[in-house]
């Protein structure tokens, strides 16, 4: 990133063509921008009708609405200008060219913008990735964890638990400063000690639910696996009701992962195709039958799929839930045999016709629902995890030293406690991680 002093512009609405594009324009040059292109300034936070012109040579590139949002009271906490164009290309690059030949004004880097409004106070780290989540949702419930993570979800509370540890640390602070006052309490370190044991037990329960806040943030996994020829890829195509899998009657054609993203009910959910577990000499079917096996291992549920005429069925562990597929060519009286475990989910279906198949999808979105329904979860990220099981390690050390412990020692474990909540929402010590969290941001954002 370049120094603040520069004012940046880039396209930040969606590719062209379209029917209104949006330029955005921050930094103290701002305002110059708008009268070189326009004559004039608009009045604060007030949609003007403009026609855009070549500072150079003149010529009039569009009539647009203009924007602007005098710094701070703006998005980035700049001066901040928008420029509401129509979407063709030739539009689009038109008003960035023009913008480029103002002195002091640059392209915008990704996720330039998004830093400026960190670095100005708008949005703590936590909002930021909240806003990158959002851009990213593909389903409702993701939508709704990551509109609440940029409102503040779990940065307020966590700058809600720092003040309170901040408090704590300036009770055992002043019992170490002024132990010689007559008007200093000798008891200060106990209710330090009290709220410690508060907080600890607070953080305790929002790193309860983060595997379910990371998980509807990633979507859950699910692989179809099983012996080959069985009908897995029929069935990826036909949850997925499109063609995203070969289908062929030759077993061992599918060689490596397949992955296909669902919406279901709202809930995110990733299938992978795998390919048919089965000993082989082929070393290219070794290595899809390796990856199959390592991608179910590593899956949130697995669905194995076998043949129905095959018996009897082993499936890999009980908590698979076996699919008997094509069940349109056995006759009405049949009854899959399980072997090795009982109370286990049983389907019984045709890929093939369709019969049968919503009842499996009809379980896979319950399924989907019970593990990541429920309360909004405070933590959503492994970062969030890391620096809140930080700030409980160092809390934990406090309070075993308890109210007749090293009030030293207690103090800097509060302030070590304090730290981690810092660097959670980047209030302090964090500029080696904000390359990382802004690197995925698209270059208008």
């Amino acid at each position: 990133m370049s120094a603040d002093t520069d004012t940046i512009f880039a396209l930040s609405s969606g590719r062209p063509p379209a029917a209104i594009a949006v330029v955005r324009i921050s930094g103290p040059r701002a305002g110059d921008a708008l009268r070189a292109l326009m004559g004039r300034l608009p009045a604060p936070r007030q949609a003007a009708l403009a026609r855009l012109r070549d500072p150079a040579s003149g010529e009039i590139i569009d009539e647009a609405l203009a924007l602007w949002f005098p710094g701070p009271n703006s998005e980035t906490g700049e001066d901040t200008a928008e420029l509401q164009v129509h979407g063709g290309r030739a539009v689009i690059a038109g008003v960035l060219a023009a913008l480029s030949q103002i002195e002091g004004l640059r392209p915008a880097e990704a996720g330039e913008f998004t830093r400026r409004a960190f670095e100005n106070g708008k949005l703590d780290l936590t909002a930021v990735e909240g806003l990158a989540d959002l851009i990213g949702a593909e389903t409702q419930a993701q939508r709704r964890q990551a509109f609440r993570q940029m409102k503040g979800l779990l940065g307020d509370k966590a700058e809600s638990w720092r003040k309170r540890l901040i408090e704590a640390c300036a009770l055992v602070e002043a019992r170490i400063d002024f132990s010689d006052e007559a008007d200093v309490p000798e008891n200060l370190v106990a209710p330090a000690i009290i709220a410690a044991q508060q907080l600890r037990n607070e953080i305790a329960e929002a790193l309860a639910g983060a595997a379910r806040g990371e998980r509807l943030r990633d979507g859950l996994v699910v692989a179809i696996a099983g012996p080959p020829n069985a009908g897995k890829s029929t069935l990826l195509n036909r949850i997925a009701k499109r063609e995203a899998a070969i289908v062929s009657p030759t077993p061992g054609t599918t060689r490596d992962v397949i992955e296909v993203h669902l919406d279901l009910n709202g809930y995110p959910l990733t299938l992978l195709d795998t390919a048919g577990i089965r000993d082989s000499a082929d070393p290219v079917e070794q290595e899809g039958v390796r990856r199959a096996r390592d991608r179910a291992a590593a899956a949130d549920l697995v669905l194995w799929v076998v043949d129905a005429a095959e018996l009897p069925v082993s499936p890999p562990s009980p908590a698979a839930w076996v699919v008997f597929n094509k069940i349109d060519s056995m006759n009405s009286n049949y009854e899959g045999n399980i072997v090795g475990t009982r109370d286990i989910h049983v389907f019984k279906l045709s890929a093939l016709t369709g019969q049968d198949v919503n009842s499996l999808i009809e379980a896979l979105t319950h399924y989907a629902k019970n593990t990541l329904g429920g309360e909004p979860a405070l933590v959503s990220r492994e970062r969030h995890r890391r620096f809140l099981t930080d700030t409980q390690t160092a809390l934990d050390r406090a309070i075993v030293e308890g109210p007749a412990g090293r009030e030293d020692i207690i103090a800097e474990e509060l302030r070590l406690a304090a730290r981690a909540l810092g660097r959670l929402t980047g209030r302090v010590d964090v500029e080696d991680l904000l390359n990382v969290i802004f690197r995925d941001f698209c270059i208008g954002k």
